[in-house]
């Protein structure tokens, strides 16, 4: 687990209160519009698509939206690091969700020589970060990418996926944009994702209100990312997680980073309102269970890395069944073929 710094509060946790339950109020007053055809809410369609692009461009609007990027940056560049693990340069590439270009600000252009970038927000897109590769901005959403087949040499994407509805479709999207022998690299939310503020906010409304309700999105389990990507038809894949801490003052600042991170609750089945007395004891439950000796609280984000190949006939292939030379009886005999040697 790393340890990740949060920027000085910008706030006392009174004034956050009311921020969130001011908004909180407004969503309520205003829900969202009904889903589109062949998208309404359910199993198939957890998540409210228009909503989450309310809360990003929203978020990219603020006065100062960096504030909130140190997460989203901190994996930006992992995922940079990811790429230049591989020694060729990439002509064209794709960053599907980039949002303000977390990614594209660690590249380099000798490395990717130009780059597509997809986002639901236009105002993410409007507000993006400078980079020095030449780049494309393009309004589209993840599950639906306006390209054609086997057209970018590599196709990268941090933390974005974990909000589509329809997660294997979003891969096989994005494996059929690639070139052959072309490479995904991406980062999504695992999901042991904010587990102290989704107990904290459990506890607190069993107390006060004798239910509760979802207030952290569902996220994918690690032993089904390999699959859902295999059904994609990616192969040589490599999966593995990463865990980010970061201390903050108390709940409230959590909360409020999240909004402005545009990370937010979009569910279908969400709660549009949080009362001030389960806030609260969301806060005091939270301390009390979490906190640190120095009064701060933290607050993890698990993190799955995935990197997947789409086939040529150049890649390595494995070995036909019952081609080998060699039976794994024979290691035990190592040993004492070494000792002869010796003698």
């Amino acid at each position: 687990m790393r340890g990740l710094a949060r920027p000085a509060l910008r706030a006392r946790w009174c004034r956050s209160l009311w921020a969130l339950q001011a908004r909180a109020a407004a969503n309520a007053a205003s829900p969202p519009h009904p889903p589109p055809a062949g998208a309404s809410p359910g199993a198939l369609n957890p998540f409210d698509r228009r909503l989450k692009r309310k809360q990003k461009n929203w978020a990219a609007l603020q006065a100062e939206p960096a504030k909130c990027d140190y997460l989203r940056e901190e994996v930006g560049g992992r995922i940079a690091d990811r790429v230049f693990d591989i020694t060729r340069t990439f002509p064209l590439a794709l960053d599907v969700g980039s949002g303000r270009g977390y990614i594209a600000q660690h590249l380099t252009k000798e490395t990717v020589e130009k780059l597509v970038q997809v986002d639901i927000a236009e105002n993410a897109l409007k507000n993006a970060i400078e980079s020095e590769i030449p780049t494309i901005k393009v309004v589209a959403d993840e599950e639906f990418l306006p390209f054609k087949e086997d057209t970018f040499d590599l196709v990268v994407s941090s933390l974005s996926l974990h909000w589509v509805n329809d997660l294997p479709k979003a891969f096989k999207e994005i494996h059929q944009v690639l070139k052959p022998d072309g490479v995904f690299i991406g980062a999504m939310f695992g999901g042991d994702t904010l587990y102290e503020l989704r107990c904290s906010l459990q506890l607190a409304e069993l107390e006060r209100e004798g239910g509760f309700s979802p207030h952290v999105s569902p996220f994918t389990a690690v032993a089904d990312l390999g699959h859902l990507l295999s059904r994609a038809g990616f192969n040589t894949l490599t999966v593995d997680t990463d865990e980010i801490q970061v201390n903050y003052p108390g709940l409230f600042e959590v909360m409020e980073d999240l909004q402005g991170m545009g990370e937010s609750n979009c569910s279908w089945n969400r709660k549009p309102l949080l009362h001030r007395e389960t806030m609260l004891a969301a806060a005091a439950i939270y301390q009390e269970m979490y906190g640190n000796s120095n009064g701060s609280v933290p607050a993890t984000f698990q993190i799955y890395y995935m990197i997947g190949w789409k086939y040529h006939e150049s890649q390595a292939k494995p070995a036909q069944r019952g081609s080998a030379t060699v039976s794994f009886g024979d290691l035990a005999k190592i040993e004492g073929l070494l000792k002869r040697g010796k003698k």
